[in-house]
């Protein structure tokens, strides 16, 4: 005990003694565990356990994919989804609808979510409430009247009831209606994002459909069930033709796919990054007690000549790489836990599941502290091997400075010092593609101005405004009021029209023209006002006017795309337009008269981005907003300030009309759609984390490349003594130094540019937007060899200053 209490006195001094030496070692690894083991974290709970449901990688959705890959849910009839349940391959299956309710019996209403359930859901998902009960079938028995009754999520019952350990019982009023709390859910149930759950009646009707999720059996596959459900899917195409588009495919998705099918590449290149920076940390690691080993031959052998064992010297070397390497991975832990929160608050909000429990993943963390620990041990410990491998009389004749080491270690420094150098290169060949990427992303034109324009939620609450012309009059009320407000330009209607992702992909007929295949075009609903509060121009024709407006007139606009993929060289105007599925579905959808007949197109206006900020531009097709109303729309405004500052008269005008509508809460300015855009969200992250990670792995490499050139600078100080006092210039001094290095940044540089050209494709199909530009590999090779020659350049100038004389007296 008293000699590791020695020991480890020892390796204190020695760390120390030599600070630069040690905190290099210790960032090294703490660098390289604390971003591996973050993004590892991140990956394994948005990918790999991210839903906490029973039997989640049995939960399916049905989809229809069309010819051109359009993916849909059909959406299902009562009567269709008890007949999904007979199907031999299905264990269960839940039907649900999500509404935007209000909380009534208050002084102020708030708004809320709230999911309507069967009675089987919650024995479906197989999860117990943390306080009280669900709900069963028996509080929702098919066919008949549910039970009043409500089961609370938990980040709802702790934002509205404080977190009430009483609450069961209690009673919550939705809409004038009293529901009594059953039971409140676990903190991770949080499917579709609702804040009360509620049991569902299924409807009889054949033209109100609700969301369906299947259970197939244990045991059933994908394929198999496909198999089986088809013809039963078929019988129902034929049922509601118009919901099924022409010429599709049926797909079963596993629900899990939805959140992670875009993110999962995305986060395993980002683990594929971090994973070479805690292997060129690790290299660093290496390469500095490599250096300070040979650098301590002649210590070690005068320790073997007084008296002490190979093995004391062993275990003196094993417990300074090991007090280094535990606290280069304590820090990395320190680093990680950060690191994780970092990553998370920047990935998008709708990427991952919310059901996801971010955290530091234990098995990864004990990975990459081991594998630190044994760096340091396996190099920590070689300079103990080689003086063994030597006679000790020779090693001390040989003098301080004069151990130049085994060519075993040369070849060991130049395989390290190459291979940092190759992967240091692949790693800014990703950050060179991801940040190209998102610089051309962002450089491409909208088409609309976003700035000063705000879009403001409107929900409509169920059995309320069920008539056409009272919610016509109604938007058109709001909409004037808020057009009234000091510091507001303008204010006009935008259901799901607010760019850069609006509209609704929908099937089209052209009159007089028989299309070859499908034709689909964007379906945005909007207020004449819409144009002019984004800026899209009027290219052609007119727009409609408000008295077109608040007859429901069968108008249409068009962009520029539209006219040139369906119109190619022709006038467009006064053709006519008809989409099948633009049928109403009262009181969700309130259509006006002739709405699903001809709509006559009386202009053409600019392309605006309409498909996300990364694809082309649609064909789209806009309406008068009355043509089809839903169950809420946007108010657009366009502000002479900033717009956020309005929002509370917005509120108060909003209230003054009814005090019952609130607003969504999630409003934003139109900049801020454009950031919230999960490509923006994506590429950004990808950019700022590759850049991060392949700048600390060339600050490695450099560090790297530093220390075995300096201690190569020490170690042949006498022959550079000699050399000039032979003769050589100095010149010939700095020549014999910079070649030294120059091969192993050469070899790197070599395997670099081969790995970088050679998975080039794969790099720029995995960086989101990813540009793979053989000048930026070039450009980043270049900066690579600049930062080799500057890491080269200090101790070159060091060996420079070497005087002959005093190199002579020390020999």
């Amino acid at each position: 005990m008293q000699s590791l209490l020695q020991d480890l006195r020892f390796a204190f001094r020695q760390m120390a003694r030599t600070p630069g030496f040690s905190l290099t070692a210790v960032l090294s690894l703490a660098l390289g565990i604390g971003a591996t083991v973050s993004v590892f974290s991140v990956i394994y709970s948005a990918v790999l356990n991210a839903w906490p449901y029973a039997g989640f990688d049995r939960v399916c959705q049905i989809d229809t994919i069309d010819k051109a890959g359009h993916e849909g849910s059909p959406g299902f009839t009562g009567p269709q989804v008890r007949q999904l349940r007979q199907v031999g391959a299905v264990e269960d299956v839940i039907a649900m609808q999500r509404w935007d309710l209000v909380i009534t019996g208050n002084d102020v209403p708030e708004n809320l979510y709230a999911v309507y359930f069967t009675g089987n859901a919650f024995q479906y998902f197989g999860m117990p409430a943390i306080l009280g009960r669900y709900f069963l079938p028996s509080d929702a028995p098919d066919l008949q009247d549910p039970q009043p009754v409500a089961v609370l999520s938990y980040n709802f019952w702790r934002r509205h009831y404080n977190s009430d350990p009483g609450i069961v019982g209690k009673n919550i009023q939705l809409v004038y209606k009293d529901y009594t709390i059953l039971g409140v859910l676990p903190s991770r149930f949080t499917w579709m994002d609702g804040d009360v759950y509620l049991p569902l009646k299924m409807s009889q009707a054949q033209d109100l459909t609700y969301d369906a999720n299947l259970k197939l059996r244990t045991g059933v596959s994908i394929e198999a069930a496909e198999a089986e459900l088809l013809p039963l899917l078929q019988q129902f195409e034929k049922e509601r033709p118009n919901t099924y588009p022409p010429q599709y495919r049926i797909v079963l998705r596993r629900m899990g796919e939805f959140y992670v099918r875009d993110l999962r590449g995305t986060l395993y290149l980002l683990f594929g990054a971090v994973a070479l920076l805690l292997a060129i940390g690790c290299a660093n690691v290496s390469i500095l007690l490599l250096a300070r080993g040979t650098a301590r031959q002649h210590e070690l052998a005068v320790r073997s000549a007084v008296g002490a064992s190979r093995l004391r010297i062993v275990r003196q070397l094993l417990t300074e790489s090991l007090l280094l390497s535990l606290t280069g991975a304590g820090l990395g832990v320190v680093l990680a836990y950060q690191a994780l929160g970092f990553i998370v608050a920047r990935l998008p909000e709708y990427s991952f599941p919310h059901e996801a429990d971010f955290h530091v993943n234990l098995p990864v963390l004990l990975f990459s502290v081991s594998l630190a620990v044994l760096t340091g041990v396996l190099f920590g410990i070689f300079p103990a091997l080689e003086s063994a491998r030597r006679e000790i009389n020779h090693v001390i004749q040989a003098g301080t400075h004069k151990m130049a080491g085994s060519v075993r270690g040369k070849r060991m420094h130049t395989g390290l010092i190459a291979g940092q150098i190759a992967l240091t290169l692949l790693l800014l060949t990703g950050a060179g593609a991801a940040i190209q990427g998102f610089s051309r992303m962002m450089r491409r034109p909208l088409g609309y101005d976003p700035h000063h324009v705000m879009s403001v939620g409107i929900p409509i609450h169920q059995n309320t405004l069920n008539g056409w012309a009272e919610r016509a009059a109604y938007f058109t009320q709001l909409r004037q009021r808020v057009a009234a407000i000091p510091g507001v330009v303008s204010s006009g209607i935008s259901t799901n029209a607010t760019p850069p992702s609006n509209g609704w992909t929908q099937p089209f007929e052209i009159l007089g023209k028989t299309a070859a295949e499908q034709q689909e075009a964007r379906a945005n609903f909007v207020s004449p006002e819409y144009f002019t509060i984004l800026r899209i121009p009027l290219v052609e024709g007119r727009l409609w006017e408000e008295s077109e407006v608040s007859r429901g007139a069968t108008l249409a606009l068009v962009n520029q795309t539209f006219v040139r993929r369906y119109f190619p060289g022709e006038d467009v105007l006064n053709h006519s337009v008809r989409m099948p599925r633009l049928t109403g579905q009262p009181p969700y959808r309130l259509n006006a008269t002739g709405s699903d007949g001809w709509l006559q197109i009386i202009g053409v206006v600019g392309d605006a981005l309409d498909d996300g900020l990364d694809k082309p531009i649609l064909p789209a097709l806009y309406f008068p907003y009355t043509v089809n109303m839903f169950m809420g729309t946007q108010i657009l405004i366009r502000t002479q300030g900033e717009p956020l500052s309005l929002l509370h008269g917005v509120r108060k005008e909003i209230a003054a009309v009814n005090p019952d509508q609130q607003i969504d809460s999630d409003v934003q300015d139109l900049e801020g759609w454009i950031r919230r855009e999960p490509e923006f969200a994506i590429s950004r992250l990808i950019s700022i984390l590759f850049a991060a990670f392949s700048g600390l792995a060339l600050a490695l490499a450099g560090v790297g490349l530093y220390s075995v050139v300096s201690y190569s600078v020490v170690q042949r100080t006498g022959e550079f003594g000699i050399r000039m006092a032979l003769g050589a210039q100095r010149a010939d001094v700095l020549r014999i130094v910079v070649w030294s290095a120059g091969a192993s940044v050469a070899i790197g540089l070599a395997a670099g540019l081969a790995l970088s050209f050679g998975l080039g494709s794969m790099i720029t199909r995995w960086v989101q937007n990813g540009v793979h530009d053989p000048l930026m590999v070039l450009a980043v090779s270049l900066l690579v060899i600049i930062v080799a020659a500057l890491a080269c350049l200090v101790p070159s100038l060091r060996a420079l200053a070497v005087d002959p004389m005093t190199a002579l007296r020390c020999e």
